[in-house]
């Protein structure tokens, strides 16, 4: 009695004490979009800096963010890592070829790497995505979290078409990631640079909003009704052992 007591606590209370229904994963990505387009034309509009120079310092915020991020969670990273790599590789890059159009094109350089390692993560049974939508699905709560444990690890009935979904939204974002990474490249191979720096942030915008709402709807809406499926199923399962208890 006193379990499941305390088990429908928790339930009645999500999130007491954080925020599991925001997903803080993004956030990062969010800041490496905005910060460095605003730093970008600070630099180059109020201080007077050549492009190349307002390239390379707007370039340094998303780099330090993965940096003490690293620092901070005292844990290897392998794609910020990766991510932090290809960055600084075109910076340097772009600073001894004086070429600004091939900074703006490790933006896209970035994007595929992240895409890669999506993809590759799906193919080997590990969908990166799902972690940055586990904690908005369950909420902070307890059953829900069960519930996903049960249908991740296959032992549920609906678990087949969950890990489908599971793997259907990192694909999205997988393909997305690519599709903002071509038209970085060209946009930057091809347009004025001033055009492409506030341009580039409008495609990966278009692109975010467009992964969310697809991926939402084809994959994060059906698995949480599978796990609202599987929270009351194991709730009913749960409430004749209760009986019985009292």
């Amino acid at each position: 009695m006193t379990k499941t007591t305390g088990n429908r606590n928790r339930t009645e209370h999500p999130g007491r004490g954080r925020n599991p229904g925001r997903p803080r994963t993004f956030e990062p990505l969010l800041l490496d979009v905005a910060l460095p387009v605003g730093a970008y034309y600070l630099l180059r509009e109020a201080l007077g800096t050549s492009t190349v120079e307002a390239l390379a310092w707007s370039s340094v915020v998303p780099a330090a963010r993965t940096v003490w991020g690293v620092v901070k969670e005292r844990t290897t990273n392998a794609l910020a890592l990766l991510t932090l790599a290809v960055n600084a590789v075109g910076l340097v890059a772009g600073l001894v070829s004086g070429d600004p159009r091939l900074m703006l094109a490790k933006d896209g350089a970035i994007s595929s790497t992240l895409a890669i390692g999506i993809l590759v993560s799906v193919a080997l049974g590990r969908p990166a995505m799902t972690a940055g939508m586990k904690p908005f699905l369950i909420k902070g709560d307890a059953r829900r979290e069960a519930a996903w444990e049960r249908l991740a690890s296959g032992t549920a009935s609906g678990s087949d078409a969950f890990r489908r979904k599971e793997r259907a939204f990192s694909l999205v974002w997988g393909t997305a990631l690519l599709v903002e990474c071509v038209a970085r490249v060209v946009g930057a191979c091809t347009l004025p640079v001033d055009t492409m720096v506030w341009l580039g942030t409008v495609v990966i915008a278009v692109v975010l909003t467009a992964a969310f709402v697809v991926g939402g709807g084809l994959a994060a809406e059906p698995m949480a009704r599978l796990l609202t499926t599987e929270a009351e199923a194991d709730r009913a399962r749960v409430r004749p052992e209760a009986a019985v208890a009292a």
